[in-house]
């Protein structure tokens, strides 16, 4: 392998997983917004780090509120989330756009997505506010991960369970299957 230095820093050629957060507006409103920049922690606990890059609706309801819900996207999610990443949530009900199917989490007071496989309920415990961009950084408390049993069932092989999943990645602002890698859509488009 030969390797070349970028001229600046980047990850695009890094797959990430996409997550829509919801978050509740002051009506009530359920609302949710498409990233992907989540990962994983350890604070004494197992824990979650999100970052959200720019001023944006759910950010602000993030440090009011300090809860949200992160929803793993799927193949079959992937059109309404890209609409909820694409539209704004200040001045349009996304969950009525997309018909995506919205419950409340079992511990936090945050709307959940019915049809997704995998998703944590989380606190801001820390937020680390990143003021060149009006952005953030999340150090989140997880107080629920509500899975579909069949990921859980360690009798089925893992890669059974992924197909099962069909979790969607994102590279180079393209969206592709965690599957088989087929691409899936342009994010640009």
């Amino acid at each position: 392998m030969s390797k070349i230095s970028l001229p600046e820093a980047s990850n695009s050629f890094c797959p990430q997983s996409l997550f829509l957060y919801g978050t509740y507006k002051e009506d009530g409103t359920p609302n949710f917004a498409l990233f992907s920049w989540f990962s994983y922690m350890w604070d004494s606990e197992f824990g979650v780090i999100a970052s959200i890059g720019e001023p944006k609706l759910t950010l602000d309801l993030i440090r009011e509120k300090r809860v949200f819900s992160a929803n793993l996207v799927t193949e079959e999610l992937l059109d309404a989330a890209h609409y909820c990443g694409t539209h704004g949530g200040a001045t349009e009900d996304k969950v009525a756009s997309t018909g995506l199917r919205v419950a409340r989490g079992e511990k936090l007071d945050v709307p959940t997505l019915a049809d997704s496989p995998w998703t944590f309920e989380l606190e801001a415990a820390k937020i680390i506010e990143l003021p060149d961009s009006g952005g953030a950084v999340l150090l989140c408390k997880i107080h629920n991960t509500s899975v579909d049993e069949r990921l859980v069932d360690e009798s089925v092989p893992v890669e059974e369970r992924l197909r099962l999943c069909s979790p969607v990645r994102y590279v180079d602002n393209k969206y592709f299957s965690g599957n088989d890698g087929r691409l899936l859509g342009d994010a640009a488009e």
